[in-house]
């Protein structure tokens, strides 16, 4: 069967006109466009939405995880200011306070007579916690004040002024 144009059309019709049962090519295009347009732009809008979590992780900085939190919440809240927060914070340098503190406390556990890194061992993990029946009391150090004779040297230890209940004062 073939299809004759009607005496009243044009004699060339515009290549985005098809005939009818015919593939639209123009919306299969267009669909196909949008679809991949729409994927780009949330990939550009999730990698500018990282940049700061990306930055902070670049630099290896102490508040790498302050950084993502701060990202995850304005991702969800929409709210820019946690956004911007974290840029700011991912270029900013903290200081690295652990490594003088960790040298001081090794000096000072060297000043105490105790090897550097052994200090902690002794400690508790909850030193204001009674020990349980299993555990028992953490053992006293060598060397205490009852040690210590009278007349090696050693100035004796202040007494501590007793306490007065504030009705018994004259």
């Amino acid at each position: 069967m073939t299809e004759v144009a009607h005496p009243a059309a044009t004699h060339h019709l515009p290549i985005f006109i098809t005939a009818p049962g015919d593939t639209d090519v123009l919306m299969v295009g267009t669909a196909v466009f949008l679809l991949l347009a729409t994927l780009m732009v949330g990939i550009l809008f999730f990698r500018l939405h990282t940049l700061p979590e990306r930055i902070a992780h670049r630099g290896h900085k102490l508040q790498f995880e302050i950084v993502a939190v701060l990202g995850l919440i304005s991702l969800f809240t929409h709210q820019h200011i946690f956004w911007i927060a974290g840029l700011l914070l991912a270029l900013i340098d903290l200081p690295d306070f652990s490594g003088s503190l960790g040298r001081i406390a090794g000096s000072v556990e060297k000043i105490a007579g105790i090897e550097p890194g052994e200090g902690a061992a002794k400690v508790p993990d909850d030193m204001f916690a009674a020990p349980k029946e299993h555990e028992e009391a953490a053992e006293a150090p060598p060397e205490t004040v009852a040690d210590v004779k009278r007349g090696d040297g050693a100035a004796q230890a202040p007494k501590r002024p007793e306490l007065v209940p504030a009705g018994t004062r004259s």
